[in-house]
């Protein structure tokens, strides 16, 4: 068997934020003087049970190389077209000596707490599940085109937030028939849901939300800031 290096982080980092509107990709945006995807691998590196963290980064990647990483504890894989894809590539990258259990985070999270993070792991390693990160939905949702359709009740409705927490060989398997199949697959959990796997709702921090438009990044700029000064 091989040896259990503890809890790997994930974090997909090849995407362009086409929705940005920006010319670099958004996880390389700026937030307090740091990228939003340093500020991301910051807060998992607070969590003491990451071991180390794969950035699945895209094959014309200008920017990572730039950054002031430790290359002993973050180490790089060249991601694909998707989502799904560029974590799949990191999984098969750890396959010589895979971890227990893997902790996906989105790049463009940068404000996730790492408390919420530790309750993550140590819940689902309880009961022995995956699980994720999420948040209930407070506002009224409908459906709808150009006129609503139908009101949806949200006393069951969760925002899927990252990180995403599972067994390594779980996830991996998942990942790659759902894919082989042509399956729709949106996060981790979708492809373990898929596969039949149970998965279980941590709760988390709101303002956990995934940078997606320039509004986003004004925002996400004044609550670390507010962070920061806490720290202080």
């Amino acid at each position: 068997m091989s040896e259990n290096h503890g809890i790997i982080a994930i974090v997909p980092a090849a995407g362009v934020g086409a929705r940005m509107q920006s010319q670099r990709p958004k996880q390389y945006l700026q937030l307090q003087g740091k990228t939003v995807l340093e500020h991301s691998l910051n807060k998992l590196a607070q969590v003491a049970a990451v071991k180390s963290i794969t950035v699945a980064i895209g094959a014309n990647d200008e920017y990572f190389a730039e950054l002031p990483i430790d290359s002993q504890f973050v180490h790089t894989v060249i991601g694909g077209k998707e989502r799904a894809d560029s974590v799949l590539a990191a999984l098969d990258a750890l396959e010589a000596n895979p971890p227990q259990w893997v902790l996906v985070h989105d790049a463009a999270r940068p404000l996730v707490s790492p408390a919420d993070i530790e309750r993550l792991i140590n819940e689902c390693q309880h009961h022995g599940e995956g699980g994720i990160l999420a948040a209930k939905v407070r506002d009224t949702i409908k459906r709808g085109d150009s006129h609503v359709q139908q009101t949806i009740e949200r006393e069951h409705l969760y925002q899927a937030l990252t990180p995403q927490f599972f067994p390594y060989a779980q996830l991996r398997q998942a990942l790659h028939d759902a894919l082989a199949c042509g399956a729709t697959i949106t996060d981790e959990a979708s492809a373990m849901e898929w596969a039949g796997h149970p998965v279980r709702l941590i709760a988390g921090r709101s303002d956990n939300f995934k940078l997606t438009t320039p509004e986003d990044l004004q925002l996400a700029d004044f609550l670390l800031g507010q962070q920061m000064t806490e720290i202080l």
